[in-house]
């Protein structure tokens, strides 16, 4: 099924919500309360769930066990991925931590870094290895995904050893502009461009 980047943004975020809504407000949701949830608008939600397929009942809303289970279907596809996170400082660690909290059927099961001190042990419960077995342990673990963390002076560097290593979607976390295959799918994530957005319209404000 295709669909555009951010619907399936807004069907992972209403699939967090409705495991949180259920257990305080019920077995069945309505659009505008979905909708209130997100604070986006109940013709959004609607869409949103025309373009999946799924449809609820008038009188009740959505079930929200089979749009659960049907955002599930859509997003994990059946199966887990398994996630390789490159840079394991402080950020490197707390996303690695925030993302095996969380219910997902994404697996981060290996980090890379070239500190001898993290080399060879666990960080935050996941093995640490060298850079330089990179490609060997991302074909061996059949990792699909990376979450780029390095220092930016690194980032070009190791992007390239990812996507000769199969590397099919990034997650980056550097300020580095990153050229990817169009097959590769790859995602930005600016913590600087993104505060300072904020803090240029609380300023209007």
């Amino acid at each position: 099924m295709k669909l555009p980047p951010r619907t399936v943004e807004r069907l992972s975020k209403y699939r967090r919500l409705l495991r949180k809504y259920k257990t305080e407000a019920g077995d069945h949701i309505h659009s505008h309360s979905l909708a209130d949830l997100l604070n986006i608008s109940p013709e959004q939600v609607r869409r949103d769930m025309m373009l999946i397929g799924h449809t609820g009942n008038q009188r009740k809303g959505y079930s929200i066990d089979a749009l659960i289970s049907r955002i599930g279907g859509i997003i994990d596809g059946g199966f887990t991925q398994n996630i390789a996170v490159a840079g394991i400082g402080n950020l490197g660690r707390a996303v690695t931590t925030f993302v095996r909290k969380a219910e997902t059927q994404l697996r981060i099961v290996a980090g890379f870094d070239t500190d001898p001190q993290k080399i060879n042990t666990e960080v935050v419960g996941i093995p640490c290895y060298p850079i330089s077995v990179l490609p060997d342990k991302i074909r061996e673990l059949d990792i699909s995904i990376a979450i780029l963390t390095v220092p930016p002076d690194a980032a070009v560097e190791v992007t390239g050893m990812l996507l000769d290593s199969g590397i099919k979607g990034i997650l980056n976390f550097t300020s580095v502009h990153l050229d990817v295959p169009g097959e590769v799918y790859l995602k930005d994530y600016d913590i600087v461009t993104s505060l300072e957005e904020i803090g240029f319209f609380t300023r209007q404000n």
